[in-house]
């Protein structure tokens, strides 16, 4: 009976979300830099590289506490994959399994495609999250109608306070919900947005990108394990009376998030860095550059906030 990934929750990754290659990929920027007039290519010195740390185990990246936990739901029955996703080659694929063997993760597939871009891979592999230090590539997944996020390699890793627990933390508007609310405060500002919010209070908003994720760890946790669970929060910058459409919209979708914050503006990395996330997701940098500094981070590259070029 053929392999197959149904009922599943799929993770697809890049190599340097969910190692720290760094080091790596300075290289790979420096010859990409010298290539033209050395007539050379860039890939050449990385995979150089690459394999003369071969049997250079790769510390973990800025995901890395996100995908270990979500494997430890694989008990007794197989309830996630993660999938290797990257524009590396096989060569350098060859130390991202052993990498991955030395830090007990078990990983077992893997696309690697050389420089090309890897995101149109997605619908075979069914991927209910891409993550990737890449942004082009995230933001051709999002278009393609995936939830995708570009890592911040430069967050802060994640604490090991909650073993037991998958800690994930979601903006709301253009992420778990349409950019459809936040179109009208860039237009019109704070009161018109309140005021539409509050007489919509009882629309649910539209689904974002993330909706389809969130209700797939909805599904995992309630199919999960007495030893592992998941816990969610809602970091958003709206406040009353703003915040009431948010609650009705999640309720309209049969799913509830374990915490949820109305900050009204007030910056989000000191309440993130409370909750301790594996990972949070908002489409706004400065938000994103805010909590890198306290959680594992990703931009969304969706809605208003991020225009496609």
């Amino acid at each position: 009976m053929a392999a197959n990934l149904d009922g599943q929750l799929v993770v697809a990754i890049s190599s340097r979300a969910l190692f720290d290659f760094e080091e790596e990929n300075r290289v790979y920027e420096a010859a990409q830099a010298q290539a033209p007039a050395q007539g050379s290519h860039p890939d050449d010195a990385y995979m150089k590289l690459q394999l003369e740390r071969l049997d250079l185990p790769a510390k973990p990246g800025v995901a890395f506490s996100l995908i270990k936990k979500l494997l430890a739901f694989n008990t007794d029955v197989k309830r996630v994959e993660v999938v290797m996703l990257s524009r590396n080659d096989p060569v350098s694929g060859l130390r991202v399994f052993r990498s991955a063997d030395v830090n007990k993760l078990k990983l077992e597939r893997g696309v690697f495609t050389k420089g090309r871009a890897p995101y149109n891979y997605l619908r075979a592999l069914q991927a209910n999250l891409f993550l990737s230090a890449n942004p082009e590539d995230v933001r051709s997944a999002l278009v393609a109608g995936f939830a995708a996020a570009t890592v911040a390699t430069h967050s802060v890793h994640a604490r090991n306070s909650y073993p037991n627990e998958v800690r994930i933390a979601f903006d709301g508007d253009a992420v778990l919900f349409s950019d459809q609310a936040e179109r009208v405060f860039q237009r019109d500002g704070l009161d018109a947005f309140q005021k539409h919010e509050r007489k919509l209070a009882a629309k649910p908003l539209p689904p974002g990108p993330f909706m389809p994720l969130l209700k797939a760890l909805h599904r995992l946790q309630q199919e999960g394990t007495p030893q592992m669970r998941i816990r969610t929060a809602l970091v958003t910058a709206r406040s009353a009376p703003a915040h009431e459409r948010a609650i009705r919209t999640l309720m309209d979708w049969n799913i509830e998030v374990d915490e949820a914050m109305f900050l009204g503006g007030l910056p989000k990395g000191e309440f993130l860095k409370e909750f301790e996330p594996d990972f949070f997701f908002d489409d706004q940098t400065g938000h994103v550059d805010s909590a890198a500094q306290h959680v594992p981070s990703g931009h969304v590259a969706s809605g208003v906030a991020n225009p496609q070029h």
